[in-house]
């Protein structure tokens, strides 16, 4: 058989839920002629691991600073109304429905010498960093209308580069091993790097925008934003010119039909459920970076950095735990304890006397390690399940509907942000003379609390209620995981032969 024509049959032992094989493939039999040795998961060195956080370090610089000081700079600083914030995160949602299936699918069916994923990070890592430099140069005395577009058009730009780096990057993770060991320590290397861009992503618009006492001049904060946006990229080119794809996916494996790709991913029990719990640690990671601000300065009235302090230092002391978590409890179970920790750590936000609210962002902060570390593991687990069904590695398409129905939630929190800022008389610096007023309505206040403790706290616990009904788990996990390498060592093969 030529490997252009190949295609993984479903397991008998899973062919009561499988969807049939759109074409034919070798028997099973067949496929485990491969030696033991072949058959086992890729381990990976320690230095393919450090490189690979690299470009979690570019885009974390990138998007944290982005989702951190986007809400507080166009509403605040510039003073642009909730109404318009809320169209503009309309039309982005919007965007956001169309372009990550489509970039997903895009990549999985690229056929080139250099890859499908590398060559994407490459060509858009530079695109990425201008668009980035655009959002912060809105003319800050433009009138409403002018500062919506200037804010609707630079957010576009910069999530479609965003989301095409961010796509192929995720879906890079599921193909380099089948080892859910080994996913989960680059996960902790991603992890870890991601972490330090999102301090950074804190850190430095704080020495650089605005704040009582100081000139209102934006130029200071715009020139960092120029640098931050070219190292970005920097380090984002590091790692797409070291790490390598496995061939056998490019060569041997045949594109789906968009249609069945459709059906294959929309049948996925394990996706779906997977999706509507990473729905609630997106709104609530979206909440959190664009309150933090608001949090520290008008709540606890302290400096930014403390505040992190808090958050990050147990977050960066969890993420290495989540591999003895996931050796005890398995990925699905040591997801679902994080995420209630940090659900009841946020909840205590919202009702708890100020002087402890530290100490409950520090709770929140360990339980978060879990859905910045375990995520994309329990993804690469159902895209090994959906290549049994398929016959073909799909994770762009997987990641692209995950965006599609997902992202949303940063619109979402975007908008709610705003409307519960406007709707519990919160001051504004535009509406105080240019001027920082801290001493804000008692309402506003609980508004605060209420968009960084109370909704996504909420949103924690609902989604470790979710994962009861994830079905990769137990035998019917390891399964999968032995086909998986079964098929891998075979289209090795094919691919020899080829």
């Amino acid at each position: 058989m030529h490997a252009a024509e190949f295609a993984a049959a479903a397991p008998r032992w899973y062919s009561a839920q499988a969807v049939v094989p759109h074409r034919p493939s070798p028997s099973r039999e067949r496929r485990t002629t491969v030696s033991v040795t072949a058959a086992a998961p890729i381990r990976l060195s320690r230095g393919y691991k450090v490189t690979w956080g690299f470009a979690a370090l570019g885009s974390a610089l990138i998007s944290g600073i982005y989702a951190t000081l986007l809400p507080i700079f166009y509403q605040n600083y510039l003073g642009l109304e909730a109404r318009w914030i809320g169209l503009a995160s309309l039309v982005y949602a919007i965007w956001n429905a169309i372009n990550d299936p489509l970039f997903g699918y895009i990549t999985d069916s690229t056929r080139s010498k250099a890859g499908r994923r590398i060559p994407y990070m490459r060509y858009t890592a530079p695109f990425l960093a201008l668009t980035f430099i655009l959002v912060w140069f809105a003319p800050p005395k433009a009138g409403q209308q002018a500062l919506f577009w200037w804010m609707l058009v630079t957010m576009l730009l910069y999530d479609t580069a965003y989301t095409i780096i961010g796509l192929v990057y995720s879906a890079l993770l599921p193909e380099v091993s089948e080892s859910d060991a080994e996913r989960n320590a680059l996960q902790i290397s991603s992890s870890l790097f991601g972490l330090l861009g999102t301090i950074l992503g804190f850190l430095i618009p704080d020495f650089f925008r605005p704040k009582p006492g100081m000139s209102p001049s934006f130029l200071p904060l715009q020139m960092s934003m120029i640098a931050v946006g070219l190292i970005g990229m920097g380090l984002i080119l590091l790692t797409a010119s070291r790490v390598k794809e496995r061939p056998e996916f490019t060569r041997v494996d045949k594109p789906l039909p968009l249609l069945q790709a459709v059906r294959y991913t929309f049948t996925s029990r394990a996706f779906l459920v997977l999706v509507a719990q990473n729905f609630m640690s997106i709104l609530m990671q979206a909440l959190l970076l664009g309150g933090m601000f608001y949090l520290a300065d008008y709540v606890l009235r302290m400096s930014t950095i403390l505040v992190l302090v808090c958050v990050f230092v147990p977050l960066i002391i969890g993420v290495p735990l989540t591999s003895l978590i996931r050796q005890r409890l398995g990925v699905v179970g040591a997801q679902q304890l994080l995420l209630v920790i940090a659900g009841v750590g946020l909840i205590l936000v919202a009702i708890v006397p100020t002087r402890l609210i530290p100490l409950c962002m520090a709770l929140a902060g360990f339980g978060l390690s879990g859905s910045q570390t375990l995520t994309n593991v329990l993804f690469a687990q159902v895209a090994d399940e959906d290549e049994l069904r398929s016959g073909t590695r799909r994770e762009g398409a997987l990641f692209g509907v995950n965006a599609l129905l997902t992202k949303p939630a940063q619109s979402v929190a975007l908008a709610l942000t705003a409307f519960i800022l406007e709707a519990t008389h919160f001051i504004t610096v535009a509406q105080n003379q240019g001027q920082v007023r801290l001493d804000q309505p008692p309402e506003a206040i609980f508004g605060i609390r209420a968009f960084m403790g109370l909704i996504p706290g909420a949103a924690m616990l609902l989604g470790a209620l979710i994962l009861v009904w994830y079905p990769l788990r137990g035998e019917y996990l390891r399964k999968v995981q032995q086909q998986v390498l079964e098929l891998h060592a075979w289209k090795h093969q094919q691919l020899q032969g080829s």
